[in-house]
């Protein structure tokens, strides 16, 4: 108990570091996962009209409804969408332990939104490989999450070369950013996506501590192809109930 109380410790949810603001109107699909108070808690991304992928570990904070539509959350052109359902992953346990993936039923979209496509079967990642990350998480550590949404490329880490930074890295994980760069997420991007070659392949969720002033470990995503039978069912699920 000790020792993963330890591990957890070593563990925050997450924004982005060294990136720049998307261009306006290019991620669509983002979504803002907000409380009751209509704080941002963490991201989330559109995948079909009724759901938004989301981390499971961004179910602590209760959010209550997304906001979609806008890159600036302060702007008034976006949706707020009522969260109709949270499905969290069956054996997700807790941040760190692995199937940090959490899917969000929602209702009343309209036409602006996109939806993001997610990879057809397992995916093999090169090392090196650049993607992106985007939320609107914290820029620095302990700083404030921001408005705009941010982006900033990430390079992919072997799972060898993560596992030496990790001892005891979950299954099912891809590793990017933060490790020997200057580049990452920090607190408030968790449950955004890894986006590779026009996919969404990750799921921002977690880090090393507090500490986002990279280069450190390298930072975990979940990895959305060992999850694509399970979020296939319950969205076919989903339509057969209509």
């Amino acid at each position: 108990m000790t020792s993963l109380l330890l591990y957890s410790n070593c563990l925050m949810e997450h924004d982005i570091i060294n990136g720049e603001k998307a261009p306006e109107n290019s991620m669509q699909y983002m979504a803002s996962v907000q409380n009751n108070k209509g704080q941002h808690v963490c991201g989330g991304f559109l995948i079909t009209e009724d759901f938004v992928v989301s981390a499971a570990h961004c179910n602590d904070f209760t959010p209550t409804h997304v906001v979609l539509g806008n890159h600036n959350l302060k702007n008034g052109n976006h949706q707020k969408i009522k969260i109709k359902k949270k499905i969290i992953h069956e054996n997700y346990q807790q941040l760190g332990l692995g199937n940090d993936i959490m899917l969000l039923e929602v209702i009343q979209l309209n036409e602006r939104v996109q939806t993001i496509q997610l990879p057809r079967a397992e995916i093999h990642l090169e090392e090196n490989q650049v993607c992106q990350v985007a939320g609107w998480g914290t820029t620095k550590t302990h700083g404030k999450s921001v408005d705009e949404l941010m982006v900033v490329n990430v390079s992919v880490i072997t799972s060898k070369n993560c596992e030496a930074q990790w001892p005891r890295l979950p299954a099912n994980v891809i590793c990017a950013g933060g490790y020997n760069t200057t580049k990452g997420f920090c607190q408030g991007d968790s449950g955004g996506p890894l986006l590779c070659d026009g996919l969404a392949v990750g799921v921002v969720s977690f880090n090393y501590k507090e500490n986002c002033s990279y280069p450190n470990k390298p930072n975990i995503y979940t990895d959305i192809s060992k999850y694509l039978q399970w979020i296939d069912g319950i969205v076919k699920s989903r339509k057969y109930d209509e």
